[in-house]
């Protein structure tokens, strides 16, 4: 099956380098011309694509993400549909701050997390590590129908990395995952390439 997967455009908090997690953070004016220009560019390659479902996370950087991408394809941009599963993963305590205040605040929870970055779990309610979240993504990526272009978060990418890539955990928990980029992934060749 294959997917294109993109992360949704840049917000003011990932130029600051704030972990986002969760929290409901809109698009910055770079953000919204990458959303706009991964659209252009995805038009090139698939078309009117009738044949994709288009799905988003349901924070509204992604569904702005997805609305400017389906706009420049020359598709309606509301024609698309969330599901939960595709949120970013949880950093719990830790959202809205620095890796730079978060080692003032808590050194040895970060050293720790440095350590085994895929396994660790932040502190706070409801917080995740990136195993916790590729139980999420194994299940929505159990559920697709066929081929599909999302619109996600760095997180869910990685755990994408892990679950078809099947890359090794700590590598995915520091991949990079671009803003400005399209990943195309086929499902049924463990394929994934950065476009």
């Amino acid at each position: 099956m294959l997917i294109y997967m993109i992360r949704h455009g840049q917000t003011d908090w990932n130029a600051e380098g704030r972990l986002q997690g969760q929290k409901d953070i809109p698009l910055n004016a770079l953000g919204r011309s990458q959303a706009t220009r991964n659209g252009e560019r995805l038009r090139d390659m698939i078309g009117t694509s009738e044949d994709f479902t288009f799905i988003a996370s349901p924070l509204s950087r992604t569904r702005e993400t997805m609305e400017r991408l389906r706009s420049a394809m020359g598709l309606d941009p509301l024609a698309y549909r969330t599901d939960e599963r595709l949120v970013e993963l949880s950093f719990g305590d830790w959202e809205g701050h620095t890796l730079e205040e978060i080692s003032r605040l808590s050194p040895d929870r970060l050293a720790a997390r440095a350590l085994e970055k895929w396994s660790f779990i932040p502190p706070g309610e409801a917080a995740e590590s990136y195993e916790i979240l590729c139980w999420r993504i194994g299940a929505w990526l159990q559920s697709l129908q066929g081929p599909t272009v999302c619109i996600s978060h760095g997180g869910v990418i990685r755990s994408l990395f892990r679950l078809i890539g099947n890359i090794e955990e700590e590598e995915a928990a520091a991949a990079p995952t671009p803003q400005d980029r399209i990943l195309k992934i086929d499902t049924d060749r463990s394929y994934m390439e950065w476009l």
